[in-house]
């Protein structure tokens, strides 16, 4: 319906601009028109203006909205204060336009042009000016509040970037938890084409596999139901591509973040200049520090590969490899911590036997 109206708008004003456009031949005295002919052009010219108008009524809509949508995402790069101030000089910058193209208004055609290139200049003058010496004096000090103790800081709001998820992040599940702590801010974009690899997965014969994908499915629709968190499903597509490659430019096009556990994703995303959230990495940094020296009490679980070692895990999943804890397997004992080895795939601690507290029967 919308498009209808305004399709017809766009007639009716292609009309009004033929119609003055046949008002403007008629009376320019260039064709000797009796007032029927008059009357005969400006219906003429109305009427073809019109339906050339309804004729590309879509495309003007069409090129419309995309400059509508350019113009606002260029907006929003700017914070409030910087359109407020940008604004201010504008007004600022016109206001010494015109007075100094005053002097010039006598002058014949000369002067139109002089003062059009005055108001240009001085406008653009304007808006520099005052978005680039925004910082030397602060919103409280025009005010007359407290002057600010800290130093001269950025102020501009930083748009919050979407997380676009990949489908190893999904199956994860560790992201729905993390979103429910708030750590994650923004929207999370789901890409139509992960979608339909989790699909494929949830479909395969593998019964691992297909738990997998059912669990990501499941995940998905957590996130969804979770008023807290803001989801959008993506359906722009880029052909017969790798998944990896289609995140890549995706995140480009939108300007996002990759959220991810991939670690070779990771590192092509590095080398594009793409920004990556990989969940292994927040997982590896907010694990407990141990330091050499420590002592903790763990329970041997199996050997290890080096004769003589043992195996123990920490509550999050840390290896600990302990010196001598063979002979101990099944026993919780006391070890102390020789050196913490910290890998791409997680962290590693070597200890080394102190003494058993708790031997197995």
């Amino acid at each position: 319906m919308i498009d209808k109206i305004l399709k017809v708008t766009i007639a009716v004003a292609g009309a009004s601009l033929g119609a003055v456009l046949g008002v403007f031949i008629s009376n320019s005295g260039l064709v000797a028109l009796s007032s029927f002919h008059e009357i005969f052009v400006i219906i003429g010219t109305s009427l073809v203006f019109g339906i050339i108008s309804f004729l590309f009524s879509s495309k003007i809509i069409k090129t419309s909205l995309k400059i509508v949508e350019a113009f606002e995402t260029e907006i929003l790069k700017y914070s409030t204060m910087d359109i407020m101030l940008g604004a201010l000089g504008l007004i600022v910058g016109f206001v010494i336009a015109t007075l100094i193209s005053k002097p010039f208004s006598d002058i014949r055609y000369v002067g139109r042009i002089i003062s059009i290139i005055l108001y240009l200049v001085f406008g653009y003058l304007g808006i520099k000016i005052a978005t680039r010496k925004k910082d030397d004096v602060s919103l409280p000090q025009l005010l007359n509040f407290k002057k600010a103790t800290a130093g001269k800081k950025d102020r501009r709001k930083e748009i919050i970037a979407p997380k676009i998820l990949d489908t190893s992040v999904i199956i994860d599940g560790r992201i729905s938890d993390i979103c429910k702590t708030g750590f994650i801010e923004g929207t999370l974009v789901i890409p139509e084409f992960v979608l339909k690899e989790l699909r494929h997965i949830a479909d395969s014969s593998d019964s691992l596999k297909r738990n997998r994908g059912r669990r990501g499915l499941d995940i998905l629709n957590i996130l969804q139901k979770d008023e807290s968190v803001s989801v959008s499903i993506e359906s722009k597509d880029y052909g017969d591509i790798e998944v990896d490659i289609k995140l890549l430019k995706l995140a480009k096009e939108l300007g996002g973040k990759v959220l991810t556990n991939d670690f070779n994703l990771n590192k092509v995303a590095e080398f594009q200049g793409v920004e990556v959230l990989n969940i292994n990495e927040l997982a590896n940094a907010v694990k407990p520090v141990v330091l050499p020296g420590e002592e903790m009490t763990v329970m041997i679980v199996k050997d290890g590969k080096e004769s003589g070692q043992g195996l123990a895990y920490l509550d999050d999943g840390t290896m600990i490899v302990v010196e001598g804890g063979k002979k101990c397997i099944g026993d919780s004992v006391v070890v102390t911590v020789t050196s913490v080895l910290q890998t791409a795939a997680g962290r590693m601690i070597f200890a080394k036997m102190k003494n058993v507290i708790n031997k197995a029967v």
